[in-house]
């Protein structure tokens, strides 16, 4: 069954109304919610090909090969300062993957924030409802203005479903990209290790560092 764009927007209407005060702001987190989530994804979504080992060995004798993702831009940079030999490398290091960390964890207080929020939002919809229910029992009122028995027990059970809906796949997608931003922080962390180490067996790193050693 196909919908038209104009009872498309009709049946929103209905829900909102249906729904109560907290429709918009649960609308509004919940574009919120995916704004965020895409935003890590595009900044976490290309895979990493190769070991953290055999990624330094590659980018030694390619330097000037275009990275692929944010561990491998993390490694020509390191590799970058490796070759200035620097004094107290692993600051260096520490400072140059600051902005990477960052980034891989942008929106990511927004995203637990509007996940556990929105739940919320929807109890107190729910309450809400509630209440109009027993002021239109008390007045023995079926149908009122602001919507009666029936309106009240719509409005709470509408509100409770829309916070759920918002909340429950935000909380999914952000535990899959919480555990690759795990992944990617372990890489820089084993990336700067690495660097620091003066006795790395690869064969094309060792001899860049004998190189600039």
């Amino acid at each position: 069954m196909s919908f038209t764009i104009d009872e498309f927007i009709f049946l929103a209407k209905e829900l909102f109304n249906a729904g109560g005060a907290v429709m918009l702001p649960l609308f509004l987190c919940a574009l919120l919610l995916w704004y965020g989530l895409g935003y890590r994804f595009w900044v976490m979504q290309a895979p990493k090909t190769m070991g953290i080992r055999d990624m330094l060995d590659f980018y030694c004798g390619n330097d000037r090969k275009s990275p692929k993702n944010i561990v491998e831009q993390a490694v020509q940079q390191g590799i970058e300062l490796k070759r200035q030999n620097v004094n107290n490398l692993r600051r260096h290091l520490d400072e140059a993957f600051y902005d990477y960390k960052q980034e891989i964890r942008k929106f990511s207080v927004l995203v637990r924030t509007i996940v556990a929020v929105s739940p919320l939002l929807g109890l107190l919809g729910t309450v809400i409802g509630m209440i109009e229910t027993f002021d239109s029992l008390a007045s023995m009122s079926l149908f009122t203005q602001s919507g009666g028995i029936a309106g009240g027990i719509s409005q709470a059970l509408i509100s409770t479903q829309m916070g759920l809906v918002v909340a429950i796949p935000g909380l999914l997608v952000y535990s899959l990209q919480h555990k690759k931003q795990q992944g990617i922080e372990r890489d820089l962390y084993q990336v700067r290790e690495l660097l620091c180490n003066q006795e790395i067996s690869v064969g094309g790193f060792h001899n860049e560092i004998q190189r600039t050693n």
